[in-house]
């Protein structure tokens, strides 16, 4: 379990569900964007819950583990989510290495990779 430090307040939620939160909260400040998040959360009563979060440029999430708190929270399906939009906005990074006599037309599809090799 991990416990989340956000707004002057915590919450207690499954360790895989932090990392991915926090992931997502740092590529959004990234692209100077926001979202709002709903994560599954243990109470101090021990009960299960969900806690809205909104997450953006401003931000500050600290996630520390917790051995106290019950049952570690799983939701495999908010991870792939938060991941896929994590990664969705990934910065896009130029290819390199193009040779210099590569057959380049202006259509990107249309690329002659193998001009170097012998046929």
């Amino acid at each position: 379990m991990d416990r989340i430090h956000y707004a002057g307040g915590e919450l207690l939620t499954g360790s895989n569900i932090a990392r991915s939160l926090l992931a997502y909260a740092e590529a959004l400040a990234q692209r100077d964007s926001a979202a709002s998040v709903e994560i599954p959360v243990r109470h101090s009563d021990g009960t299960v819950g969900r806690a809205s979060i909104l997450i953006g440029p401003a931000s500050q999430l600290v996630s520390e583990s917790e051995t106290l708190g019950g049952e570690e929270l799983v939701d495999d399906a908010l991870v792939a989510e938060l991941d896929r939009r994590t990664a969705g906005l990934a910065t896009m990074r130029p290819v390199t290495g193009i040779p210099a006599n590569a057959n380049v037309t202006d259509d990107p599809i249309d690329f002659d990779w193998d001009a170097n090799e012998d046929d």
